[in-house]
């Protein structure tokens, strides 16, 4: 008890207060370098096909070779998932983000200065993973690690630093663009941040509930395990939690014992039960994030607002940024209130605002061209709704719903699915949109809009102010 309270004093002359929790910023930084990849790859692959300004004798690439640069990142987080769902519990979520920061740094390293294609294909798939890793560890870490009543807005703002990272890689990439090799200074210029986030969560704490779930499970001395919790819980909470800090770990102790967290959870364990009700939220959730037509309407994005008279619509570039700041400002309205409104009203909102803009879309590509008004209406209703809803609640959402002896691989097949079905997405809308052009795709997309809003209202609970352990008692 001496030894716990020199280790609690000790770190208390380093802590903040509770409400100091700036500490998420280095699990969050994974999802910036995530959002980083997508708007810098859309410039460096403009910067890699250009015979002047590339700086590689091969420049000549085909679409299939472009394709290989633009998705090798997601090629390779749908391994980095795989990978998360059998080593999550053994690594740990912090051991996970650090892995997750060295495959950004080497991935971003060998990228940029890769001799030949290959090479650079190979760091595609090597940063790939390490996105992967981190979109499975980061919403997790934060969940177990932050109090109730703001988890919400810390999960909520690593959406947040995604598009944050999606605007600083197109502005970046715009910077770098007509700059000879530019496209290597686009991938090279995540490395700092890769350096800062693996810095970061070495100093930080192990989950407390991680700890105590090996502690419960009889993977380490029960005692020495719960003492390190006590020890990690301070560390994060600060001297706001003072002396209640054996209290609270006790606390989640015995709500363990109760829902039955002591067994290891099997695999066909995964797919049964409560197991299996968590599941259907989770990958429920995200698989309507992405099948619900964000890429498309995006992919239009140009288009709708040049026909609006917009002449910088023009740039997609431009185009990109401008989006993306519309798209911080309502993920931030989403983070200010998530908290206070609850998960539920934001996707029931949000989504009932999508499947408007989706008809509204489909209705201008049939029979309303001459009305562009409503195309940019309906884009700038969608995107908004979307960050408002999908976008920041589906991560929210999959990392409080598993139970904790679920949590790693419920989370690794959710993102699975989410890679899965982006992937989906990505490669059949352009023969979808070939067959039945772009108004009977909005409509479908609409249709399937209707289906998640259904979704959402029967089966997605609401988990506002309780604790992870709460959430399973009461919610699965």
């Amino acid at each position: 008890m001496v030894r716990l309270k020199k280790k609690r004093k000790k770190l208390y002359a380093v802590k903040g207060k509770e409400g100091e929790a700036w500490w998420f910023l280095f699990p969050a930084l994974g999802g910036l370098l995530y959002g980083y990849d997508i708007g810098s790859t859309s410039c460096a692959t403009i910067s890699i096909k250009s015979a002047t300004l590339s700086g590689i004798s091969w420049y000549n690439l085909n679409s299939v070779d472009i394709g290989l640069i633009t998705s090798g990142s997601l090629y390779g987080a749908l391994i980095g998932s795989v990978l998360a769902f059998n080593i999550a519990d053994f690594l740990g979520r912090r051991r996970e983000l650090i892995l997750a920061a060295f495959l950004y740094l080497v991935g971003a390293l060998v990228t940029a200065l890769a001799p030949a294609f290959a090479v650079m294909v190979i760091g595609r798939f090597v940063f790939g993973i390490g996105i992967g890793l981190a979109m499975h560890a980061a919403p997790m870490y934060i969940a177990e690690t932050a109090p109730s009543h703001i988890r919400g807005q810390l999960i909520s703002l690593k959406e947040f630093f995604i598009v944050l990272g999606m605007v600083g890689g197109y502005g970046i990439g715009s910077l770098l663009v007509d700059t000879v090799a530019g496209w290597r200074y686009m991938y090279v210029a995540s490395t700092p941040l890769a350096v800062i986030m693996g810095i970061g969560m070495w100093w930080l704490p192990a989950s407390p509930r991680w700890l105590l779930l090996r502690a419960i499970q009889g993977k380490g001395s029960m005692q020495e395990l719960r003492e390190t919790a006590i020890c990690c819980l301070c560390r994060l909470r600060g001297e706001a939690i003072g002396d209640t800090a054996p209290a609270k770990v006790d606390e989640i102790l015995a709500e363990l014992a109760v829902v039955g967290e002591e067994k290891e959870v099997t695999l066909a364990e995964v797919f049964r039960g409560k197991c299996l009700k968590a599941l259907t939220i989770g990958a429920g959730l995200v698989l309507f994030q992405q099948i619900t037509g964000q890429p498309s309407v995006l992919y239009y994005a140009a288009s709708i607002l040049q026909s609006a008279g917009f002449s910088a619509a023009s740039d997609a570039t431009r185009v990109s940024i401008l989006l993306g700041l519309f798209k911080l400002i309502m993920t931030g309205t989403a983070v200010l209130v998530v908290d206070r409104l609850g998960r539920r009203p934001l996707l029931l909102g949000g989504v009932s605002g999508m499947v408007i803009s989706l008809f509204l879309l489909g209705s201008y590509y049939i029979f309303l061209d001459n009305a562009p008004v409503v195309a940019v209406a309906a884009l700038l209703l969608y995107v908004g709704c979307y960050q408002l809803s999908f976008g920041p609640i589906g991560w929210l959402m999959i990392s409080e719903i598993f139970p904790l002896r679920l949590r790693g691989r419920g989370l690794g097949i959710a993102v699975l699915v989410n890679f899965g079905a982006n992937a989906l997405v990505t490669f059949t809308f352009s023969p979808l949109k070939a067959l039945l052009g772009a108004g009977i795709l909005f409509y479908a997309f609409g249709v399937i809009a209707v289906v998640s809003l259904l979704f959402i209202f029967f089966i997605v609970p609401e988990t506002k102010g309780l604790t992870l352990e709460e959430i399973e008692a009461k919610c699965l």
